[in-house]
């Protein structure tokens, strides 16, 4: 009898077992990128008009931002932006994808990488 009581408790547990962590995979996964839904927030600006400045410094360019196309973050030793900016040089508009890391409590900023969209 109690063979067959284990072996029930054992059964149920496996049965139930998905359900259980069903809900985990509808939130964001640890480390991994979620999609910002306010990409007209000052911050975020703030953000990307460091990306333009820092990348303009560093390639003697004139890029000068225009909108924040879309943007994702990463929670990291800090927090990873990143963005897809649309940015002007002269008369030409493109699109670029820059990672900037940020550590606000110490108000340290990094541009990680800024690239062209190609399409």
């Amino acid at each position: 009898m109690q063979q067959n009581s284990r072996f029930l408790l054992l059964s149920l547990s496996l049965l139930f077992l998905p359900f259980i962590f069903s809900d985990a995979k509808k939130g964001p996964i640890i480390g991994g990128w979620t999609r910002i839904k306010d990409i007209k927030d000052p911050h975020l600006t703030e953000i990307a008009e460091f990306a333009v400045n820092e990348y303009n410094k560093l390639s003697s360019s004139s890029l000068v931002l225009q909108k924040v196309v879309k943007g994702e973050t990463q929670v990291v030793a800090g927090i990873n932006y990143r963005l897809v900016l649309k940015a002007k040089n002269g008369s030409v508009a493109k699109k670029y994808q820059a990672v900037v890391w940020e550590k606000s409590w110490l108000n340290f900023r990094n541009l990680t990488s800024f690239t062209l969209v190609k399409g």
